[in-house]
């Protein structure tokens, strides 16, 4: 399978699992008409429409698209880690019962480790 090439902070954070800094990536304060997909592979994983500020210092979706990710124990054996369901990238973390929206789910996702795609109108 063919990947796109990362930069060295991207590969730090989607194939060696990192985290980028709070409040310090470019998705975070962002909300324009779109889609998100995997930088890795441009697989499609989240919607504008369920973007919201949790004021968490990362980007937060409250759902994904269908069967684009998978969750998995976090090494820390107390997260939950949110992958691309295609390529296996480390995209972070979904949190459950904060009271944020409807759904009660919070993924928090790297900035380096998404790509905005904006709706054409």
């Amino acid at each position: 399978m063919q990947y796109n090439k990362l930069t060295p902070q991207e590969e730090y954070i989607i194939i060696n699992k990192g985290t980028e800094r709070p409040f310090s990536g470019e998705y975070e304060n962002f909300f324009e008409d779109g889609i998100y997909v995997c930088k890795r592979c441009d697989s499609k994983l989240f919607t504008s429409e369920s973007k919201f500020h949790s004021n968490c210092g990362w980007p937060s979706f409250e759902s994904c698209i269908k069967d684009s990710i998978i969750e998995t124990l976090d090494s820390d054996k107390i997260r939950m880690e949110i992958i691309c369901a295609n390529c296996k990238g480390h995209l972070g973390h979904v949190f459950r019962g904060e009271g944020f929206t409807e759904t009660n789910t919070r993924h928090c996702v790297n900035s380096l480790a998404i790509k905005f795609i904006k709706n054409e109108k």
